[in-house]
């Protein structure tokens, strides 16, 4: 009997523990947690840099269109929300990958007991939630500067502003799986994000096809939302449904991308060059 006990206890020391989802979550967080307290002169820029840019909009607008711009004016401050989440969430993980390169700590997510997919899948979820703190910081500065003051029910605009921000991050998975493969892309995200602007503003409620376009429908949604005070179980279900069907779409497409790029990556032997 003592020696049954002693090979059970023999074999349950040598089973690793199971890998905790949990504890990857509040590591990657503490870690992007620290590095924006540890900088803090750069955090403070860059909210800065949002809250000043959306003054240059409003107030320019106001010189130049007058009457217009204040017409028009929950209409920029919502698209000004919607675009301060989308360039943080679609840069995010490229910005992770180009990071953890530069600090030769890429390679050490790869042997992850968890797998690289659900290293990224977290960091996502990480930047996404961190993105939420600036984008509503955003906005109650926005809000505060125009003096409008729009309808912010959570029961309506997180539902909404997750889906928008889904399809949004599957084009993020992808710039993440070409920042393996090609280190440097950073230029790209310059391009895009007057592409967003187009997406962003695209005017679905007169053209319906243009809802099929990643960030456009929800963009819409939030915006009859925050400025009509719509509730969710407002709106008609099969608009619902497409923003649903839209961004899971574009979110597993990119995942499907990246995992095609980081197997190309690991065959070619990239995980160690910058």
């Amino acid at each position: 009997m003592g020696a049954a006990e002693k090979t059970a206890g023999a074999d349950d020391r040598s089973d690793p523990p199971s890998p905790s989802l949990l504890a990857l979550f509040r590591v990657v967080a503490h870690k992007k947690l620290v590095l924006l307290v540890r900088y803090p002169v750069n955090t403070a820029t860059r909210f800065a840099t949002l809250v000043i840019l959306f003054g240059l909009i409003l107030f320019g607008g106001e010189a130049v269109a007058g009457a217009a711009i204040t017409d028009s004016l929950a209409g920029i401050i919502v698209g000004f929300f919607v675009w301060t989440m989308a360039i943080v969430a679609y840069q995010g993980l490229a910005w992770n990958i180009t990071r953890e390169a530069q600090w030769g700590t890429l390679e050490r997510l790869f042997i992850s007991p968890h797998g690289i997919g659900t290293v990224m899948l977290v960091k996502l979820v990480v930047n996404v939630l961190f993105s939420f703190l600036w984008a509503f910081a955003t906005l109650l500065a926005m809000m505060a500067l125009a003096r409008e003051w729009l309808v912010v029910d959570p029961a309506t605009v997180l539902p909404l502003l997750v889906l928008t921000v889904a399809s949004i991050s599957g084009l993020g998975l992808v710039f993440a799986g070409l920042a393996l493969l090609y280190k440097r892309i950073e230029n790209i995200f310059q391009l895009l994000q007057f592409a967003f602007v187009g997406l962003i503003a695209a005017p679905v409620g007169e053209v319906p096809a243009l809802a099929v376009l990643p960030v456009s429908h929800g963009s819409y949604l939030l915006q009859e939302a925050m400025r009509d005070g719509t509730r969710l179980w407002e709106f008609a279900p099969g608009e619902l449904g497409l923003l649903i069907a839209t961004s899971a779409g574009y979110f597993l497409a990119g995942f499907a991308v990246f995992q095609i790029a980081q197997r190309r990556a690991r065959k070619q032997g990239l995980l160690g060059q910058y």
